[in-house]
């Protein structure tokens, strides 16, 4: 029951963390970079896996390195960051299988919720709770440079440090993702449930309610199926958002 309960409270906050930066992510059409950066995150899952510390620990410093690593090469390549970042991604997919254990294999690329402990939840709670806080505060921003970065300069937003700290908490989730669908499922986690959400709302406060609400209620709903049948968490969580999807576009709004 402990390890029930542990596994919900660190899903509650990552999936519903997730899902309100998915919001600010689906406006500015970046969903589908979480899926590479979890790609990103797997030589430090391998690594977690095998000397026994907590997955997210690991994935973290690969997918900041690997933010810098694609910014860096589309400064001096000009390459398209899309280029780039498939070269990334399939260079650390490729260094990780080199000594990951097959029998690890399946945690490291669907995620496994169920082997949380106390130190690990209250980390996690802690770093989403902050994490929202600094999302919350610089989404205005961010909305107003997606829709002018001129407009964002006359008001006097700092893009450079706005985009800097957009990019650090995507690197967040990511890390804090590959714990509960894996490295494979990070960008769904984001970008099903602000999908549904947009499907429904009426205005962007119900927007960004609505996608946390549907990211918790999959978290939840996937780790008790878990629970109950042994299926994996991680892929029951994605099908179980991509049930709300398509629920949210039957009855979505007529503009």
């Amino acid at each position: 029951m402990s390890s029930l309960v542990l596994s919900l409270v660190s899903g509650i906050s990552i999936g519903g963390l997730a899902a309100y930066l998915g919001t600010l992510m689906l406006q500015k059409r970046m969903s589908l970079v979480a899926g590479p950066l979890g790609h990103l995150t797997l030589p430090g899952v391998a690594l977690a896996l095998l000397y026994g510390f907590d997955v997210s620990i690991g994935a973290f410093p690969f997918v900041i390195l690997g933010i810098i690593l694609i910014w860096l090469l589309e400064l001096r390549t000009k390459l398209p960051p899309e280029a780039l970042t498939a070269i990334i991604f399939a260079s650390g997919v490729a260094i990780a299988f080199l000594f990951l254990p097959l029998k690890q294999a399946e945690v490291a690329l669907v995620g496994d919720i169920t082997r949380v402990n106390l130190i690990d939840t209250i980390v996690s709670v802690i770093v989403c709770f902050v994490l929202f806080l600094v999302i919350r505060k610089i989404f205005p921003q961010m909305i107003l440079i997606n829709i002018s970065e001129d407009l964002a300069k006359v008001e006097g937003v700092d893009i450079k440090k706005y985009n800097f700290l957009y990019l650090l908490a995507i690197g967040i989730i990511v890390s804090l993702g590959v714990k509960l669908v894996g490295s494979l499922l990070t960008a769904a986690l984001v970008a099903i449930p602000s999908a549904a959400a947009r499907n429904l709302s009426k205005n962007l406060h119900s927007y960004t309610l609505l996608a946390p609400i549907f990211g918790i209620i999959s978290a939840v709903s996937g780790i008790l199926v878990y629970y109950f049948t042994k299926l994996p968490a991680g892929p029951i969580i994605i099908l179980i958002n991509t049930l709300i999807f398509v629920i949210s576009a039957i009855f979505k709004r007529k503009p």
